[in-house]
């Protein structure tokens, strides 16, 4: 069992949780994710580490409150235990110096953006993040990610805060103004595949990871296979992070119907 000993709301629906596990802390990298269970019947969930703490020993996650698992998770207060924790798991982001790598959060998707920023810029790149929600409210740890990226650009549905627009909007004014040399992007899947018909109009290369289909996170189960270049693949084992210009993202969005 694992301690919650942090709990902040970054929203009314968003939850941020720092968790005892020392020995992931240690080992985790930008890109892993866990399997999170509370109670003995729970329903395994998975999360992207969206932060460590090695000296306190801990991980931090950010959750959704959107079902009846993700409220289970939600609701627990510091000094409550979380019944299983499983990781780290997943392939690890490749990181290294690429020149100017653009980080486009949407969402929620910000929270396992935030350390895949946080190592490009130890890489010695030079991060530029744009990060997309809806409103004001649902743009989460921008202090956090100011303290990695070169530039954050803000870009909000409604215009509230930041500049009017959608995140491929902020996206594209970066790459009309210098050569960008990677792109990567998480969020809503159907961000993610005008993000990357973006791109692959100007033929910079982008990853997309793909957590939001995820649900077993060992490959047993087969609820996030997707179809990457023609092939079957699972994002769990195989991913989560794919050629975005590979991926079937038409098949991923209908295929997510499913859970609604």
């Amino acid at each position: 069992m694992n301690k919650i000993v942090g709990k902040e709301y970054l929203s009314e629906k968003i939850v941020k949780l720092e968790v005892e596990a020392p020995l992931i802390a240690k080992s985790r990298r930008a890109g892993h994710f866990v399997i999170v269970r509370v109670g003995e019947k729970g329903e395994r969930i998975p999360y992207t580490i969206a932060s460590s703490d090695i000296k306190r020993g801990t991980i931090t996650l950010v959750v959704q409150l959107v079902g009846k698992s993700s409220q289970k998770v939600g609701a627990l207060e510091v000094d409550d235990y979380i019944t299983d924790l499983v990781g780290p798991l997943g392939k690890a982001t490749n990181i290294e110096n690429f020149g100017t790598v653009v980080c486009a959060g949407g969402g929620v998707g910000i929270a396992p953006m935030l350390p895949i920023i946080e190592a490009m810029s130890k890489a010695g790149n030079k991060v530029v993040a744009v990060l997309g929600a809806r409103t004001k409210d649902l743009v989460i740890l921008e202090d956090q990610v100011k303290e990695f990226a070169d530039e954050v650009i803000v870009m909000t549905d409604d215009g509230s805060y930041g500049e009017k627009g959608l995140i491929t909007e902020g996206v594209e004014k970066v790459i009309k103004r210098e050569k960008v040399d990677l792109c990567l992007t998480i969020g809503p899947a159907i961000m993610m595949k005008f993000v990357s018909l973006l791109t692959r109009k100007y033929n910079i290369p982008t990853l997309a990871s793909l957590n939001t289909i995820m649900v077993d996170g060992t490959g047993m189960c087969g609820a996030c296979r997707v179809t990457v270049d023609g092939k079957t693949k699972f994002v769990c084992v195989d991913g989560p992070e794919f050629d975005a210009h590979q991926v079937d993202f038409d098949e991923m969005l209908m295929r997510l119907k499913a859970y609604n």
